[in-house]
C-alpha cells in the first residue's frame, strides 16, 4: 500500500475559520493529523508576499491569504537519531549531528533537520539558524546560530576561511604517509584539501585519515578521497558503499575560530566516542 501523499492549496475566504479546519475539510484528514503535520513543517501560510511554515492551528488568517499543505506520510513518518547539544554559547551552539539528520528541510517537512530539533529542545527556547552544512550521511560538529547578527558573523568566518575545521574519515586501502594535498576541481569549482594518515588497520586494509579543507564544495572530501583511490568507507555515491556496508565514515571533529561575541579564540572538539572507528564491512 502506497503511503498517502496530498498537495493542496486553499484561498482563505473567511477569517472566522482556522487553518486546521480548512485543511481538514479540504483533504478529509482529521484535524489532529493536520496539526501533527503542522508541527513537522508540512503546512505553509502565504500572506501578501510572505510565505512561511505555519505551526499554530489557531493562527489568525486574513481573507486573501493562502494555505499550502504538502502531506507525505512517508516523509512525516521518518524518524532519525536525536542530535546532541555539546556546547551552548547562548547566541550560538555546537551540536553533534548523527547520520540521517538533515541540515535543510523541504516543503514537505523540517522535523528531521538539526535546526528544528534545536528549536524544540533548547532551554531557554531560541530560534536556530543553519550556518553551514554536513552531508546527510556525514556526522559530527555543526554550529547553529540563535540570533541573525551572530549567525551572519559566523557565516562570514566560514566564507572567508577564517575558521579551522578538521574531519576524520575511514578510507579503503593503505593511505600514503606524509602530508597529501589534493587540488582538483569539484563541480568545476576549485577545491583544496589537505590530508594525512592517522592510523592503518592491516587486517581490514583501511586507513583513518584526518582532512582539512580550504574550500567547502559539496561532497568535496568524498570526491577527493576517491580520486586518490581511497574512497571513504560507506560512500555509496563515490565509493563502494552499499546497503551491506557501514554508514558513511566521515565525521567533522574540530572547529576553531574567534568568537564574535567575546573575541576569544574558541576550540570545539568532538568527543572520541563520536569519531569514526575501524569496523568490518
Amino acid at each position: 500500500m502506497n503511503p498517502l501523499k496530498i498537495e493542496t492549496h486553499i484561498k482563505v475566504e473567511s477569517n472566522e475559520v482556522d487553518a486546521a479546519t480548512l485543511l481538514a475539510n479540504q483533504t478529509g484528514l482529521s484535524k489532529q493529523v493536520i496539526k501533527q503535520a503542522m508541527q513537522k513543517g508540512a503546512v505553509w501560510h502565504s500572506h501578501g508576499k510572505q510565505t512561511n511554515r505555519l505551526r499554530r492551528a489557531k493562527k489568525p488568517l486574513k481573507v486573501g491569504d493562502e494555505l499550502h499543505l504538502y502531506y507525505n506520510q512517508a516523509v512525516l513518518d521518518e524518524v532519525v537519531t536525536a542530535p546532541e547539544l555539546l556546547f551552548d554559547q547562548g547566541q550560538y551552539s555546537i551540536w553533534y549531528k548523527p547520520f540521517g539528520v538533515r541540515c535543510q528541510g523541504s516543503k514537505w517537512s523540517d522535523h528531521t533537520t538539526i535546526n528544528r530539533f534545536a528549536e524544540t529542545q533548547l532551554e531557554p527556547a531560541r530560534s536556530a539558524y543553519i550556518i553551514h552544512r554536513l552531508d546527510l550521511a556525514a556526522t559530527g560538529l555543526i554550529v547553529l546560530g540563535h540570533s541573525k547578527k551572530v549567525t551572519a558573523a559566523i557565516a562570514h568566518l566560514f566564507e572567508t576561511r577564517a575558521l579551522d575545521k578538521f574531519y576524520q574519515v575511514i578510507v579503503e586501502g593503505k593511505f600514503p604517509d606524509g602530508n597529501i594535498t589534493i587540488n582538483s576541481d569539484v563541480d568545476n569549482k576549485s577545491a583544496l584539501s589537505h590530508a594525512h594518515v592517522l592510523e592503518y588497520n592491516s587486517e581490514l586494509n583501511q586507513s583513518k585519515v584526518q582532512v582539512k579543507i580550504e574550500s567547502g564544495r559539496k561532497h568535496q572530501i568524498r570526491i577527493h578521497m576517491a580520486s586518490l583511490g581511497h574512497p571513504v568507507v560507506g560512500d555509496r555515491q563515490h565509493g563502494n558503499g552499499s546497503d551491506n556496508t557501514p554508514n558513511l565514515q566521515l565525521t567533522s571533529c574540530h572547529l576553531s575560530f574567534i568568537c564574535p561575541l567575546s573575541g576569544e579564540h574558541k576550540v570545539f572538539e568532538l568527543p572520541q566516542s563520536y569519531r569514526p572507528e575501524f569496523q568490518l564491512k
